[in-house]
């Protein structure tokens, strides 16, 4: 079906390709399968002290690949991605693996190795990527590292999901300061940003996602979410949970340390939309042989869950 509709693209030019891709979707049964996942470093770097740059170790990156696999998304948002040869080799292992994906954002902030980016089954509507935000602390002027991805997919004719992955500032100490603070105006400009999707969209579908580094009590997390008295422009926290009842999501090795630092937050019109019995935290036994984080599912229906069950 894909060749017929890049086909309508040619012939008929955009507006009629995104109108035949959203009727075709919304004819395929079932809701969609969201996934979030921090990857870790798949990218080339300096693996070791003294060693030459090398991509991420190919055990890894087929146990990250064996796992999406069986997740088989339809949209995959994730983080600590490199170039775009990295998205493309991804991509294309993915595709040998049964998952077709054909259609990619990818983005950064100030931080020009890791990177941000989604990959969709979906045609992507719109693109509206933050690359240069800053943020000031003291007399320092200070870029959001990974800046903010935002496209919006066409689900339905009348329903439109707005996506915003982040990686909020790691918890590691930097001389330039309070790692805390970086991350809590990282934080603040996402919800500025998430603010004005909603000045333009009243009642916005918007889905904000991905590593945020903090933990649920931290003000990064307050800001995001805004006031509960705000009414439809307030964040919701997925709460999401494994197999076995557990929420946690990144294992620190060498602290024998489990947290919760990836998130998925939804505005309060999308909420109804996620069935919250078949998402959580996808479990796999040898997840750590991949990345030191833990996938996030979402199931997304295009109707209000209550409603699709009547």
């Amino acid at each position: 079906m894909l060749p017929l509709l890049q086909f309508s693209r040619r012939v008929f030019g955009p507006a009629v390709f995104f109108a035949c891709a959203s009727l075709l979707y919304a004819a395929e049964p079932g809701p969609l399968t969201f996934c979030s996942y921090n990857l870790k470093n798949w990218l080339t770097m300096e693996r070791a002290p003294g060693q030459p740059p090398a991509s991420k170790p190919e055990k890894e990156r087929a146990q990250a690949v064996k796992m999406l696999a069986a997740i088989h998304p339809d949209i995959l948002g994730i983080c600590e991605i490199g170039t775009a040869e990295d998205l493309a080799e991804l991509q294309q292992r993915l595709l040998q693996a049964g998952v077709d994906l054909p259609y990619t954002e990818l983005t950064h902030g100030g931080d020009p190795s890791r990177r941000l980016a989604l990959l969709s089954r979906l045609p992507i509507k719109t693109r509206n990527s933050q690359t240069t935000l800053t943020y000031q602390v003291g007399a320092q002027s200070l870029p959001f590292q990974r800046g903010i991805l935002d496209v919006t997919l066409s689900i339905t004719p009348t329903f439109d999901l707005h996506l915003l992955g982040v990686h909020l500032k790691s918890m590691r100490t930097v001389p330039e300061a309070d790692q805390a603070e970086m991350r809590r105006n990282e934080a603040r400009l996402l919800r500025l940003h998430i603010d004005s999707i909603f000045a333009r969209e009243p009642g916005a579908c918007i889905l904000a996602y991905g590593d945020f580094n903090a933990q649920r009590n931290d003000p990064a997390v307050a800001e995001i979410v805004g006031s509960p008295r705000s009414g439809d422009t307030a964040m919701q926290d997925l709460l999401l949970r494994d197999e076995n009842g557990e929420v946690w999501t990144h294992f620190w090795d060498a602290a024998d340390i489990y947290s919760r630092l990836d998130y998925c937050f939804t505005s309060r019109l999308l909420r109804p939309c996620i069935d919250i019995r078949s998402s959580g935290i996808h479990t796999d036994r040898d997840f750590y042989k991949a990345s030191d984080h833990r996938p996030l599912v979402l199931k997304i229906s295009p109707e209000p869950i209550t409603k699709t069950r009547r």
